[in-house]
């Protein structure tokens, strides 16, 4: 079992089209994030303020440690151009060790 601050969640959000590479940029700086993949744009259809909506948007997966999740979605809110942004975490119970490590020691200053 992995050190409580290695523990690895999925974050998916999603950006108009253009914005989601530059706060993926500042995430990973911030070490909020260990890595951020931007997905091709993509058709979004939702219902917002009582219509139906129609927009390209890009996914954007990030991973991140557990214990980095409120200043990641805080520091999310700060950059992201949407009134509600996406915020959708996923933890991850398993997975190649060395891997999660990487992601516990890219996400904070000192090696977990």
């Amino acid at each position: 079992m992995t050190h409580p601050a290695q523990q690895v969640a999925i974050v998916l959000t999603t950006f108009g089209v253009g914005h989601a590479a530059v706060v993926g940029k500042v995430l990973v700086d911030e070490q909020l994030a260990a890595c951020v993949n931007v997905l091709p744009a993509m058709t979004s259809i939702y219902r917002w303020n009582g219509a139906v909506q129609q927009d390209a948007e890009e996914q954007v997966v990030i991973k991140t440690s557990t214990d980095r999740l409120a200043d990641l979605e805080s520091r999310l809110r700060q950059l992201h151009p949407y009134e509600l942004p996406e915020f959708l975490v996923i933890t991850v119970d398993a997975g190649a060790e060395a891997y999660l490590k990487w992601v516990g020691v890219s996400t904070h200053e000192e090696p977990v």
